[in-house]
């Protein structure tokens, strides 16, 4: 073979020329003209306090830019159907590639949704059954739980060039249990809780909200006629008691009005229990959480199939055993079939349900509910779909993909970042763990601080020079918290016993009270499990989880923790009028806008636009309400304020109002002082809404504060600040509970239980139980050996 003697080096070819991600100008939520050059096919983090602008330059910048140039590839009236996407405020933005964002959002929480059905994994089992099931019940539709068995009779015509067939039948096939129809489970009423057998109808015995004794949902019972309504309901007879609770829609005239008679249970079921429980009145949301009960199907046992596609089988499993093995079990199982007719569909699907193991979720099984993952664990279901993936030259972006992973699990992750990257890839990662942002090839840091304190780039290079670098990040990179020299003494326990929830082992532990106590283990060991499952949240115990905040763009912090009622009655006493004019949703809401703040514009086969209210210059509310002061701010200004400015706006002076003083200083308590009263909760990143919740329920009388990972989203300066504000509690009399990963948090604890010793089967018992030295000392447990690690033991 012919050497090249050429000595020169070939020109570059202009296609290799655009290796640059360039952001210049971007002016997202708080971010202040930003401008930035990111390496493609290479690893970047972006660190910074929580609020500091990171998700608005990721997400918000460039993964939305993306996806709105993507969107706009499509016809006109497919854009139609597509959510419509404005323009990132941004001058200029070069080199983008198609974006696939990995968020933690949790998955939809439909019962019918699953972890099989949320990757191809479900989709592939079912063809496996249809090819090697015996008996065989039918095409792959028939081991679905999502799709119903369908018998249709009738003339159906089917033309095929001069000839008409006429078919007299429909069949499909379908794998949904008829009874709880694919849900698992069916809602059981407690009759006890909707009335009082030992009273008449005309006694009162209805004890349903709604069904006062006089208005008409009583009147349509006690006067149907078919019933005494002076006759205790326990001496009805069999006819009657049928009538009353189970009978059909029946027309009838009652009062000379024409109403429709109904059975007392279908009556409840159509009007309260097929409505979305968050949205009803909390009266009534409390009647259907104590009168409903939701029981394993007794038909399908819960397996949400049908007998026939329970019945089919391979080597003596069905698809719904394989569906509730662990998923490292049924990648075994799956390894050891070897069908020669179905050799591309086994490999698949092994490669899926390896990925699962791999990525640190074999302790899952595809019978899982989605709703049931928490955000760490639905974002790494997520990744399973890209894993596989032929697609070179994307750029994948992540927000926080550690979160909920022990720090075993964290080298695991990381090197599925790395694999992402090196078939040519470039990745984004938002994150806050050092372990992480060591292996990146490029690091952004945001700061200096959060809100408007924050939104410029501070550093941008290597690990090393941010090391060396004086930002915050940089200065706290290496914090390492040291073991308290003396822990507190317990005033009590909590004793639970026999805990068995999911994977639990019959526990028994006692959780010491009036200490912070530290629930550890790696993912999957039973952690959520013992303390969620086994601590009732009722008197006395106030649970911050991890569970989203429900809330349109009209929500904010102020509406949220119930800062704006003494506002507005503050505003309203200061100038003597309605309370309800100074809310943006009531009374003195821009005409314009509807106190939106801004005008959204339909502009048909085109994407909408939304615009600043012209009238109210985004301010929410109408020109008459503005004129009304307190303490010299009007109402749009107050809602402007940092939480930091309004605690002392109403600390003293003409705006002295207690009530929502206390508010605002437990929101600063939480480190959200930079925050504004009057902001989206939209744009709040998720570590600011859990410690939102958090403000909001320190007000609550409990003694007991159970919190789920309050590190998430947190920065490493700010972890120091969690931790004063969890002495605090301690110090005040409460006793605090956390599941938690951090070291720092472990490290300060007055005591450790850790589960494990593995995740799924392997874990669900307690294998170390006392404080954070003798865990550190005895090297015994996963969690003991990178706690030590972590403080230089």
């Amino acid at each position: 073979m012919a050497k090249r003697t050429d000595p020169q080096t070939p020109a570059r070819h202009a296609a290799d020329s655009h290796d640059l991600i360039r952001v210049h100008g971007a002016r997202e939520n708080n971010l202040k003209d930003v401008s930035i050059e990111l390496p493609k096919r290479r690893l970047s983090v972006f660190t910074g306090v929580s609020g500091s602008g990171k998700s608005s330059l990721v997400f918000d910048t460039i993964a939305a830019e993306s996806q709105r140039l993507i969107n706009e590839t499509y016809s006109a009236f497919v854009q139609g159907f597509m959510p419509t996407l404005a323009r990132p405020e941004v001058d200029v933005l070069e080199g983008l590639t198609t974006v696939i964002t990995v968020d933690q959002q949790r998955m939809g929480a439909d019962p019918r949704s699953t972890v099989g059905t949320a990757t191809d994994a479900n989709a592939m089992l079912r063809i496996l059954f249809s090819r090697l099931g015996k008996p065989h019940i039918g095409p792959p539709s028939a081991y679905a739980f999502n799709v119903p068995s369908v018998r249709a009779s009738g003339a159906i015509t089917v033309e095929r060039g001069n000839k008409k067939a006429v078919k007299a039948t429909f069949n499909r096939t379908g794998g949904m249990c008829p009874r709880c129809e694919g849900r698992g489970s069916v809602t059981d009423l407690d009759l006890t809780q909707l009335y009082d057998d030992a009273k008449s109808l005309a006694e009162g015995a209805l004890t349903v909200p709604g069904y006062k004794a006089g208005g008409w949902n009583y009147r349509l019972y006690s006067e149907s006629g078919f019933f005494d309504p002076d006759k205790p309901i326990r001496k009805y007879t069999k006819k009657e008691l049928h009538d009353f609770l189970h009978r059909e829609p029946t027309r009838m005239k009652i009062a000379g009005i024409n109403m429709t008679y109904e059975g007392l249970i279908p009556r409840i079921q159509k009007s309260m229990l097929a409505k979305d429980k968050e949205a009803m009145q909390p009266h009534i949301r409390t009647f259907v959480e104590r009168a409903v009960a939701f029981t394993t199907c007794p038909d399908c046992d819960g397996t949400r199939l049908s007998e026939g596609a329970r019945a089919s089988k391979i080597k003596r499993i069905s698809i719904a055993d394989a569906c509730a093995m662990e998923i490292r079990d049924l990648a075994a199982w799956v390894g050891g079939l070897t069908e020669p007719s179905v050799a591309p569909l086994l490999t698949a699907l092994r490669h899926t349900l390896e990925s699962f193991v791999e990525i640190g979720l074999g302790y899952l099984s595809l019978d899982r509910p989605a709703g049931t993952l928490s955000g760490g664990e639905a974002q790494r279901v997520k990744m399973i779909r890209h894993l596989g993936s032929s697609l070179t030259d994307t750029t994948y972006v992540f927000d926080e993909p550690t979160t909920g992973l022990h720090p075993h699990d964290i080298q695991r992750m990381n090197e599925l970042l790395l694999r992402l990257r090196d078939k040519g890839n470039t990745v984004l990662v938002v994150e806050h763990k050092p372990e992480t942002i060591t292996i990146a090839d490029h690091v952004v840091d945001l700061g200096p601080g959060a809100g408007s304190g924050g939104g410029s780039v501070c550093f941008e290079g290597t690990v090393e020079e941010l090391r060396a670098s004086g930002t915050v990040t940089g200065r706290h990179f290496d914090d390492r918290a040291t073991l308290k020299e003396a822990v507190r003494k317990p005033t009590g326990a909590l004793e639970i016993r026999g805990a068995s929830a999911h994977n639990l082992r019959d526990v028994d532990v006692d959780i010491p009270l009036g200490v912070l106590a530290v629930v550890t283990g790696v993912a999957g060991s039973g952690k959520s499990s013992l303390v969620h499952g086994s601590i009732p949240a009722g008197e006395g115990v106030v649970s911050v989880d991890q569970s989203p905040i429900r809330g349109s763009r009209r929500s904010n912090p102020a509406t949220y923790t119930g800062l704006l009622d003494p506002i507005r009655k503050a505003f309203a006493k200061a100038n003597d009028v309605k309370p309800a004019l100074f809310s943006a949703n009531s009374e003195g809401a821009c005409p314009t806008c509807n106190g939106a703040g801004v005008v959204y514009t339909d502009l048909a086969m085109m994407a909408g636009v939304a615009t600043t209210c012209e009238d109210c210059e985004g301010k929410r509310f109408d020109a008459s309400v503005l004129e009304y002061h307190l303490g010299g701010r009007d109402i749009s200004e107050v809602l402007e304020m940092s939480v930091a400015e309004a605690e002392e706006f109403f600390g003293d002076g003409a705006a002295h109002t207690p009530a929502a003083h206390r508010i605002v200083r437990r929101l600063a308590d939480v480190g959200l002082g930079y925050l504004k009263l009057g902001q989206p909760l939209t744009t709040l990143s998720g570590g600011e809404r859990q410690r939102l919740k958090l403000a909001t329920h320190m007000a609550e009388k409990g003694g007991v504060y159970v919190l789920d990972e309050p590190t998430a989203g947190l920065h490493l300066a700010d972890v120091e600040h969690l931790l004063g504000l969890l002495d605090r509690l301690v110090d005040a009399g409460k006793s605090v509970i956390v599941v938690e990963h951090h070291q720092a948090v472990m490290a300060h604890a007055d005591w450790i239980i850790d589960l494990g010793p593995g995740a799924g089967h392997d874990g669900g018992t307690v294998v170390f139980e006392g404080t954070p030295a003798d865990l550190v000392a005895a090297r015994s447990t996963l969690t003991g050996e990178h706690l030590a690690e972590y403080v230089g033991a």
